[in-house]
């Protein structure tokens, strides 16, 4: 563990059942834009919204889809910039977050193509300017809500970019549990392994700290009892609640450590294949673990972090990558997951000849 270390975490966060009828207080008048998706507009939680913000006048911008495109946040900022708007919310998952996050700069930016200039282009720029932002999560997973960083995705390229600094933390995050209790078996499924994979992550990084730690740990906790409750009892709103505080820490935990190997591995099988970012990033982490434990025997969560190794064994996860992707597509693009912007965060050991045989063997499971 590093014992030179800071932590920061500026946003502000309210949870609890009916959270949401607090919305009111963290919006002024004036101009604000609503990031969701279309289901959300279907399902009425757009007008529920308009009715409490009496002040302002909604924009509503619903076109998000996961793994948000760079090219349609372009077109977006370029659609928003005459609104002068003044406050954005995001409402839904990490997709629809990072989206907002993105638009709170890209704003505000004094480029003209500023995700074109700066992610394509590789031109210099600090984002030193955001709009307010109030994050909104429906799903428990991505700890998006409290990350300095936004994924955005460019398939044309088959490239992923991070918008990273200060100014990408959300300024209030309201979590209510409540909303979270529609969410199908699967995305229910996969977005808790998202959180998982998040706890592990940081627990096995070089830029861990004791802060970091204990999040993860407690993250860790209160996921892996949550979750075989919530594959018995959907509507259980305790455990609902415990995985979005789950969620939560483990959020708080990457957004110091940033992810490791397993993502690492993660984001070429979602940009080629298309697979789920909670399948993609944790169908390795059974076989991952034991790697781990094989380097670091006496690590002091051992237990714990076998316990997470049980719970996803349980899950037969290869099953869902193979409706992707077979084994030969996923070793065929093996170079790119030991990209050392993730991997180099792990660890534990790790080359291309370990990672060829965890592969192997997590596909095997």
């Amino acid at each position: 563990m590093n014992n030179d270390w800071q932590y920061f975490n500026p946003v502000k966060v309210v949870s609890g059942i009916g959270t949401l009828s607090c919305l009111h207080k963290f919006t002024n008048s004036g101009h604000w834009l609503l990031v969701t998706s279309s289901g959300f507009t279907r399902r009425g939680l757009k007008d529920t919204i308009t009715k409490q913000l009496d002040r302002v006048t909604l924009h509503v911008y619903d076109s998000v889809t996961p793994n948000p495109e760079l090219e349609d946040l372009e077109v977006a900022t370029q659609q928003y910039r005459s609104t002068h708007i003044q406050g954005i919310i995001a409402l839904g998952g990490g997709s629809a977050i990072d989206a907002a996050k993105v638009l709170a700069v890209t704003l505000c930016a004094e480029l003209n193509q500023p995700l074109v200039e700066v992610l394509r282009q590789s031109k210099k720029y600090n984002w030193d300017k955001k709009l307010p932002l109030v994050v909104i999560p429906t799903t428990s997973g991505t700890g998006a809500e409290v990350t300095p960083f936004a994924t955005v995705w460019d398939n044309p390229y088959h490239k992923k970019y991070s918008v990273t600094g200060d100014t990408i933390f959300p300024d209030v995050a309201l979590l209510d549990p409540a909303l979270t209790v529609s969410l199908p078996e699967f995305e229910t499924l996969y977005t808790s392994l998202d959180a998982i994979s998040h706890a592990l992550e940081s627990i096995w990084n070089v830029n861990r700290s004791p802060v970091s730690e204990a999040f993860a740990v407690q993250s860790l906790n209160l996921a892996l009892k949550a979750l075989p409750k919530l594959r018995k009892q959907p509507d259980d709103i305790d455990a609902r609640a415990d995985m979005q505080q789950a969620s939560l820490l483990a959020g708080l935990a990457i957004s110091q450590t940033r992810t490791a190997i397993a993502h690492a591995i993660s984001y070429p099988l979602t940009s080629y294949f298309n697979v789920p970012h909670g399948i993609a990033c944790s169908f390795t982490l059974p076989t991952l673990i034991e790697e781990y434990l094989k380097s670091k025997p006496d690590y002091k969560n051992r237990e714990l972090i076998l316990r997470a190794k049980e719970l996803v064994s349980s899950l037969d996860i290869a099953c869902y990558i193979n409706q992707f992707a077979t084994k030969e597509d996923l070793l065929s693009i093996k170079k790119e997951m030991h990209h050392p912007d993730r991997a180099g965060n792990y660890d534990g050991e790790m080359n291309e000849v370990i990672l060829h045989e965890v592969l192997l063997k997590s596909l095997d499971l």
